[in-house]
């Protein structure tokens, strides 16, 4: 696969996250309580869209907390490209983002039900952790945490 991430400017997001999700980013953001990507980007979230063959192929997030943790916000594949390492690919950059921003530790929380990525945080180091955050006990609700080496 030869695939790139790229793209942390608003306009560049905005149309590579329109591109990739469109109807996925509009069920992530009612589930989120009305999260939209607009307001993601307000709150300082770092947008990356993955490229295969110059198409958008996948999108993701990460917010940086302070000097305290970062934490992955919005990944998604789309159906056709999945199965192409394009997570991995984007997770990888996220936690590289993280990591040049002095970061040590990057957190997550998923959805019980995401079994493909669940499977691809726990693959690269991932680990359950008590919610954190803004996070509470829910059932449906996994939270995560990688300890980044310097």
């Amino acid at each position: 696969m030869s695939g790139q991430v790229a793209g942390r400017h608003r306009d560049l997001a905005l149309v590579g996250l329109g591109q990739v999700a469109g109807h996925a980013m509009q069920v992530h953001a009612e589930l989120a309580g009305g999260f939209s990507v607009e307001k993601l980007l307000r709150d300082g979230v770092n947008f990356f869209v993955a490229r295969a063959g110059g198409s958008p192929a996948g999108c993701g997030g990460v917010l940086l907390v302070g000097r305290e943790y970062a934490e992955v916000k919005r990944m998604y594949v789309r159906p056709a490209f999945r199965g192409r390492r394009i997570g991995r690919l984007m997770l990888d950059h996220l936690v590289e983002h993280a990591r040049q921003h002095g970061l040590t530790v990057i957190r997550l929380e998923t959805g019980v039900h995401q079994r493909e990525a669940i499977a691809l945080y726990e693959a690269r180091g991932f680990r359950k952790i008590p919610p954190f955050g803004p996070y509470r006990d829910d059932p449906v609700s996994l939270c995560y945490e990688l300890r980044l080496s310097s």
